[in-house]
This record gives structure tokens, C-alpha cells and sequence, in this order.
């Protein structure tokens, strides 16, 4: 039993470090700007052609930089714990099946 308290702290005390990866830099760098690959492709793009119009808009308009930086991280997080999930429910059914083979003998 202790042992399963000691897991679930541990993922806690993980999930804390993970929280604040993700604030520490808008608390520590308030005010500046995280720009992304797309607003500098832009801004060639209207270099190289002034004229230049967007042939659709964004759905929504985010207050700033690193609320789009904020959700593209967290996107990123999820499609890696959603694979990570994946890959520990394979490994968990192949050890079961392994263990059911093993006892059968």
C-alpha cells in the first residue's frame, strides 16, 4: 500500500513540474513576444508580394503570441501522452500475455 502512495505522489509531484515548465516562462518573460514560424512567413510573403491577401482569416483571434504558443505546447502534450498511453497498453498486453504463457507451462 505504501508503495502505491509513493506512485501517486510522484505523479503528482510530476504533474506540479509539468504546470510550471509551462508558466514559469509567461510569469519570468512578461511582456515579450513568442513568435512562431508563421508570422515570419508572413512577413516575407509581404515583402516579396505587398498586395498580398490571406485567402481565409483564423476562426479566433488570440490576445497574444504566447497564448497560441501555450496551446500548441499543450496540443503537443497531449498527442504525446495519448502515444505514450498507446504504447503502455501494448507493452502491458504483451507482459500479460507473456505472463499468462509462462504460468500455463
Amino acid at each position: 500500500m505504501t508503495n502505491n502512495k509513493n506512485l501517486k505522489w510522484h505523479n503528482w509531484l510530476l504533474l506540479l513540474a509539468v504546470v510550471l515548465l509551462i508558466v514559469t516562462p509567461l510569469v519570468v518573460k512578461k511582456g515579450s513576444e513568442f513568435g512562431g514560424a508563421d508570422g515570419q512567413a508572413e512577413e516575407a510573403i509581404k515583402e516579396i508580394q505587398p498586395q498580398y491577401k490571406p485567402w481565409f482569416n483564423s476562426l479566433i483571434q488570440l490576445p497574444g503570441g504566447e497564448v497560441e504558443s501555450l496551446l500548441f505546447a499543450v496540443q503537443a502534450a497531449a498527442g504525446a501522452g495519448a502515444i505514450g498511453y498507446v504504447i503502455g497498453l501494448y507493452k502491458g498486453r504483451s507482459e500479460f500475455s507473456n505472463n499468462k504463457n509462462e504460468n500455463s507451462n
